[in-house]
């Protein structure tokens, strides 16, 4: 790690231990690309939700670079109605069965807070959970984790997709989600799930405000200080359009900004659509000195 985020970020992970891998982490980000196999997300809905279309975008996101993919058969935009478990598996197994056979060496990491969705994506080949309930929303959640061995992605959600975007208010917005995310980390600790396969993300949009995104953006490397690798999922959502002042406007050049700004706070790995414009702007950035350019390795 460089010095100087060494000296800013003392206690920032360096690793991240998953089912069979480990994820070992410089100052350049990891980038996981986004594969919804959904009617209704908010970017993209729809485009993938065949899953001839699903591993295609998926494929074409492991050729510009996208070091894990995720993949996810139900939307978690506002007022997103929830999805039947039999119909999430329909989804994703397909797509994430042709990716192992196409791409056996490809990490993939399973969206879903349904813990039968995401013991069959194990079976699958699936690394990773990443769950935004932060493995609150299915009593046996836990299970399914602690005996598969994966990595896990713990996110801060105020409310539940159908209500998260009601009057989201917070009095200290950094301080609370760290606060719960620390509580969340030790719960997963005293049930023998380590340190080591656990994954903080503050949830960007996940019940707050544009301001409070705009905070966390600004205050991400804060959450380095409990020791666990930081994933961020600020992708083409609504705080972007509100800072450039256009609701309609694309979001791919706010989105690489804002990547860029979490690229200097040593955010670990990032979650987002747009892989290939990403990654050339990383090799500028870090050319230019904004970081280390040395990537992470994967073992």
């Amino acid at each position: 790690m460089p010095a100087n985020l060494a000296s800013r970020y003392p206690t920032r992970a360096m690793s991240w231990r998953l089912r069979t891998r480990t994820l070992h982490f410089t100052s350049q980000p990891l980038l996981m690309g986004i594969v919804n196999v959904t009617p209704d997300s908010f970017s993209d809905g729809g485009e993938f939700f065949s899953p001839e279309a699903a591993v295609g975008q998926a494929v074409k996101l492991l050729e510009q670079g996208a070091d894990i993919l995720d993949i996810g058969g139900e939307s978690t935009r506002p007022y997103a109605e929830p999805v039947r478990e039999e119909e999430e598996l329909r989804r994703v197994l397909p797509v994430m069965e042709e990716l192992r056979r196409l791409r056996p060496e490809a990490i993939l990491s399973i969206d879903s807070s349904k813990a039968v969705v995401v013991a069959g994506a194990i079976r699958a080949g699936a690394e990773i959970v990443n769950d935004v309930t932060g493995l609150t929303g299915d009593p046996a959640m836990i299970d399914v984790v602690r005996n598969s061995g994966v990595g896990v992605c713990v996110l801060h959600m105020q409310g539940t997709p159908r209500t998260m975007q009601d009057n989201p208010h917070y009095g200290d917005v950094v301080g609370e989600i760290k606060e719960y995310l620390r509580q969340r980390r030790d719960a997963l600790l005293a049930v023998g799930i380590e340190r080591e396969r656990i994954c903080l993300d503050p949830g960007i949009g996940f019940g707050k405000t544009h301001q409070h995104n705009i905070t966390l953006m600004a205050h991400c490397g804060e959450f380095h200080e409990l020791g666990c690798p930081l994933l961020v999922g600020h992708s083409r959502k609504g705080f972007i359009g509100k800072l450039i002042g256009d609701k309609e406007v694309d979001r791919t050049a706010g989105t690489i900004g804002g990547a860029l700004a979490l690229a200097a706070q040593g955010i670990q790995i990032l979650r987002l659509h747009d892989v290939l414009a990403l990654r050339q702007a990383l090799a500028v950035f870090a050319a230019c000195g904004g970081i280390d350019g040395r990537e992470g390795q994967i073992e």
